[in-house]
């Protein structure tokens, strides 16, 4: 099934016989809106748009798609309880995972939002590395191993983790080596890299066992660990509420570099103003030097 954003683009242009009127309506990128076009006609499998020097007309058979297309957002715009994405120069779309989303973005996006400009982030949780421009994505927010193809990186930060649990787990867990926590479950998100990079640091060898749990995502990890379901790995910054509120607490100093880190993307080509905003304030959030942002921003892959 094809995204709104697709129709959405085709409308637009249709509307506007531009290309590039339609891109400006929809605070999207000549390039974006063309690329969403083409990805439309390829799936219907004919034409929609006779392309000129002055603008682009509709084929016979996008005029006929125009009207449907036309007659469905009409039904859809009758829907009282709808909701309206907001559009606009200082709206950015910011997408992510829902861990980095709800435990680094989350505590810090009214200061994100506030300043000159202002600006409104729509947030886009995304489980999959989405290709940004096609999407409307202004920029993106993903923990991974290196930079992504087709895209413009930046490490935003990496992380030195230690085991974590409840204050009751922790209590029966006390004090020494290593070793000791092997006899307690251990808990992980989509996968056991980062147990096994702690604790190979300290000369142990780990393989997922059956008294072992396994979440897909970080937040219902630290949920099951401050229910005593295990021992979960504490991922700075992202557990530094959990961890000051008292819900979890370190039941080991020892720390290890998390072979994954985290990364600010955008599409490659110029970046608009809101965006870059966004990508300056996220940097200071993040304490990376002004230089290494601006060098993100001007690069062209």
């Amino acid at each position: 099934m094809l995204p709104l954003e697709t129709l959405r683009a085709f409308q637009a242009a249709a509307r506007a016989g531009s290309f590039s009127a339609a891109a400006e309506k929809l605070n999207m990128t000549h390039g974006a809106i063309s690329r969403q076009i083409a990805k439309l006609e390829d799936w219907l499998g004919f034409r929609l748009f006779e392309r000129g020097a002055r603008g682009v007309a509709l084929t016979a058979d996008g005029y006929r798609l125009h009207l449907r297309t036309s007659e469905a957002f009409s039904l859809i715009s009758d829907t009282t309880d709808r909701w309206v994405e907001p559009r606009g120069a200082a709206v950015v779309r910011l997408s992510s995972f829902p861990s980095i989303a709800g435990l680094w973005l989350m505590p810090r996006l009214a200061e994100l939002e506030t300043g000159t400009p202002r600006l409104r982030v729509v947030l886009d949780i995304d489980m999959r590395q989405a290709d940004l421009g096609d999407d409307g994505i202004d920029l993106a927010i993903r923990c991974g191993r290196g930079k992504v193809p087709g895209r413009v990186s930046t490490q935003l930060f990496e992380e030195h983790c230690f085991p974590i649990a409840s204050p009751e787990l922790a209590a029966r867990i006390g004090d020494g080596s290593p070793e000791r926590l092997l006899d307690f479950p251990l808990i992980h998100d989509s996968d056991a890299a980062s147990w096994r990079s702690w604790l190979g640091a300290y000369g142990l060898d780990y393989r997922p066992r059956p008294q072992d749990r396994r979440f897909e995502d970080y937040n219902l990890v630290l949920s099951a660990a401050s229910h005593g379901l295990g021992i979960a790995l504490a991922r700075p910054p992202l557990t530094e509420n959990q961890l000051r509120a008292g819900h979890l607490v370190a039941v080991d100093s020892r720390r290890a570099l998390n072979p994954v880190s985290y990364w600010l993307d955008r599409p490659v080509g110029r970046t608009r103003t809101a965006a870059a905003e966004l990508a300056r304030r996220i940097g200071r959030h993040a304490r990376l030097a002004p230089e290494t942002i601006e060098r993100f921003l001007s690069e062209d892959s």
